[in-house]
């Protein structure tokens, strides 16, 4: 008898593709389920190589992160106390009200920023002595000046400025490289990067003493460069190498300062943007290695963005040129050239006769501050919650007088026992001002701007007098 086999007879390839032609729904369902359980199958084990502990190499991995954040956990302490001691740029910001006048009596008044908008008035009924009209084919090259150690300053400019010190005795500018900057800012980390030495163990220690200016620290570090740090008070730096930052008149309290450290390796950067006839006394010419000014103190013209270091060392002046070189390639001669005019009819206020130009600028300025400062001064006596810095009276060489102090800067103290946060008290009577914290100092005290327009002003003066115990 033949024998039976136990197998199924495999079908033929024909077969199949007649079953196929015959059931095709079928086939699609039946490859549709299996693509799916695949894909469910993925899913699952994807998942617990997330959720638990994967494959060997995953777990390798995996202690490595946490050793890693077992070392950050570490050095957090330090980190976090550092952030407190430093509040950061991005805290120090610009609001909706930044520059605006206020819409209402109830309305945000915002003296956080210096906006010298004050001088509009006064740079309003100069007229024609401040204007100027720039041809479209000027100043189109980038180069000014070739003979000149800064190349890309202007000639008219560098020429207004060494009249304008002259007249107002502030500053010895002969003897002074003078290089011009976008603004004093920029000035500030040239003169930075020209006084750190290239090759130095470790970064040059940046201080400067409480209450410091604001942006000294964000500015310092904001490029986290391997030349030079921000360290904090110039008064508790133990060392022998680095860079002091000296305000005066100090932003933010108005005084008047000197150099904290000595030392034979250290370095000093004086930045005089308020030394000038309407802030305070010119009581000498400054004659410093490094010296930083600044239109927008000066005149008023925040906007024109412009600044002037005179440097006395003609290498420390090369290697500022070089970082303002590679940071802009030069400076904007339109503000320049804007501002050279701005200075020239300054000078002209003073040295030209009454019948040609009578508008001055430092008396200007000197009246203003003067009456504002009195009105702040009356609403703090009587609101008896707050307190203000004195100021003596000084010999001032420029207008031959005994002149007051009245710093572009208010440094108000809150002395309500319950109130430790003063800019958070104000904030909430829609008064925006600068805490201390940003100064290097307790929240107690804040910084207000006296450079508003008058009805910014007198607004706030009107909301401070309504505050009492």
């Amino acid at each position: 008898m033949p024998k039976v086999s136990n197998k199924w007879p495999r079908p033929s390839q024909s077969s199949l593709q007649r079953r196929v032609l015959r059931h095709p729904g079928r086939i699609w369902v039946l490859l549709i389920l299996g693509s799916l359980t695949l894909n469910l199958v993925m899913i699952a084990l994807l998942a617990s190589l997330y959720e638990g502990e994967g494959t060997p190499s995953c777990k390798a991995e995996r202690s490595i992160l946490v050793a890693e954040e077992k070392k950050s956990v570490v050095a957090a302490p330090q980190q976090q106390s550092t952030a407190e001691e430093l509040v950061s740029a991005e805290e120090i910001s610009v609001s909706s009200t930044s520059g605006k006048r206020p819409a209402s009596k109830d309305a945000i008044i915002n003296l956080d920023h210096g906006d010298p908008t004050m001088f509009e008035s006064f740079w309003k009924e100069m007229g024609e002595h401040g204007d100027i009209i720039i041809p479209g084919w000027q100043a189109m090259s980038y180069f000014s000046d070739v003979t000149n150690l800064c190349w890309f300053l202007e000639p008219e400019f560098a020429h207004e400025v060494r009249r304008l010190h002259n007249l107002v005795g502030n500053a010895v500018a002969d003897g002074h490289f003078i290089i011009v900057g976008t603004g004093s800012t920029q000035l500030f980390q040239a003169a930075l990067y020209a006084l750190s030495p290239p090759d130095a163990p470790e970064p040059m220690s940046v201080v400067s003493a409480v209450p410091y200016y604001s942006s000294y620290p964000a500015v310092t570090d904001y490029l986290q460069s391997g030349l030079y740090r921000w360290a904090g008070d110039a008064s508790m730096f133990d060392g022998d190498a680095y860079i002091e930052l000296v305000c005066s008149p100090n932003n933010p309290d108005g005084s008047n300062r000197e150099a904290v450290l000595k030392s034979r390796n250290g370095k000093t950067i004086h930045d005089l943007a308020y030394y000038w006839p309407q802030y305070t006394p010119i009581t000498d010419a400054a004659d410093h290695d490094i010296m930083l000014f600044t239109v927008s103190k000066s005149t008023g013209h925040a906007g024109t963005r412009l600044g002037w270091a005179l440097v006395k060392d003609k290498n420390v002046a090369k290697r500022m040129i070089k970082f303002i070189e590679l940071n802009t390639i030069g400076v904007s001669k339109d503000s320049q050239l804007r501002a050279a005019k701005i200075l020239k009819a300054v000078s002209d206020g003073y040295e030209l006769p009454v019948s040609q130009n009578n508008h001055r600028l430092f008396d200007f300025g000197r009246q203003l501050l003067s009456i504002r400062w009195q009105m702040l001064q009356e609403a703090v006596k009587a609101s008896d919650i707050f307190s203000l810095p004195d100021f003596p009276l000084a010999l001032c060489k420029f207008t031959g007088e005994k002149t007051g102090t009245y710093p572009a800067f208010a440094w108000l103290k809150c002395e309500k026992v319950e109130v430790e946060d003063c800019e958070g008290f104000l904030r909430k009577h829609n008064i925006l001002t600068r805490s201390g914290r940003h100064f290097g100092v307790e929240p107690k005290y804040v910084r207000i701007s006296m450079l508003d327009r008058d009805e910014t002003f007198n607004l706030f003066i009107e909301r401070l007098s309504m505050l009492h115990h």
